[in-house]
């Protein structure tokens, strides 16, 4: 049985799911998305990854046709109509079939669709050893122009940042905002550990409210280690004692060399393993 995908209302078959040529997703990248995870069946932190795709929605002004629920519900359907336990689901909503005009008004509904498969975003290497990465030239988006904090499906900036990362040799890239302050990775949030003190950038400074990010943060106050949010630069991530990328498709990844200045002993730290361990162990459960 081949892959079933979730469009508008009902489940068909990979090869036949299908949008319209001018469905404003793909005309202008009008739209929204959600990355999520199951684990042993079970998908992990459903709900918060719901209200943050209908927080985006409210934001862009478009109606998502299901109920929270009604999402949720598909959501879990799609990942058991494929029979599978661990998946990456993808969530995306678009403002629907309309004109060749920007007129969001010109689209009567929007289009929905959940795609449960596999992902293996990085090799298992690079969770045992730590990953090399640069920092790049593209600016994370300007929250001014479009907030960062909307999942939508204007990614272009983040792939022209992995694009410099592969021209370099790398494969990932930390993303700087206007002023030159940390933001986050091509994909994923960003953290650094200095002196035992877990540091992340303020959303504010262009990094998306990360589900997982949010998890680290609940880690470190169940450990009893010191977290602040506080805007830093390439001078203080060259002289971290650690750091590491967090997202729903990455987990938990080290990072152990920037711009060719070795994190620490070059190794992925005492704290990141600690948090990888209490990762794995609450996606377990």
């Amino acid at each position: 049985m081949g892959l079933k995908i979730f469009l508008d209302g009902e489940f068909v078959e990979k090869d036949d799911a299908k949008v319209s040529i001018f469905d404003h997703g793909l005309l202008y990248g009008d739209g929204i998305f959600e990355g999520i995870r199951a684990y042993n069946g079970k998908v992990f932190k459903l709900k918060n990854h719901i209200d943050r795709l209908f927080e985006s929605a409210q934001t862009i002004m478009l109606k998502i046709p299901m109920t929270k629920q009604e999402v949720i519900s598909k959501v879990e359907e799609t990942v058991k109509i494929n029979n599978l336990k661990d998946a990456y689901i993808r969530l995306v909503v678009t403002r629907g079939k309309g004109d060749l005009g920007l007129d969001p008004a010109k689209c009567p509904k929007a289009t929905i669709f959940i795609i449960a498969d596999k992902i293996s975003l990085f090799p298992d290497e690079l969770y045992e050893k730590g990953m090399k990465v640069i920092t790049v030239p593209t600016r994370r988006n300007f929250s001014e122009a479009l907030n960062p904090r909307i999942k939508s499906l204007n990614y272009l900036n983040n792939i022209m940042a992995k694009i410099e990362a592969k021209n370099s040799g790398v494969i990932e890239a930390v993303m700087l905002n206007h002023e030159g302050y940390v933001a986050e990775g091509t994909g994923e949030n960003i953290f650094i550990v200095k002196d035992q003190v877990l540091i992340a950038p303020p959303n504010y400074v262009g990094a998306l409210s990360g589900i997982t990010r949010q998890v680290v943060i609940e880690i470190a106050q169940k450990k009893g280690i010191v977290f602040k949010e506080i805007l830093f630069c390439r001078h203080e991530l060259f002289n971290a004692d650690e750091c590491f990328f967090t997202g729903t498709a990455a987990k938990i990844v080290p990072v152990v060399n920037v711009d060719g200045r070795i994190i620490g002993s070059g190794a992925p730290g005492e704290l990141t393993k600690k948090f990888m361990a209490a990762f794995r162990d609450l996606v377990s459960q």
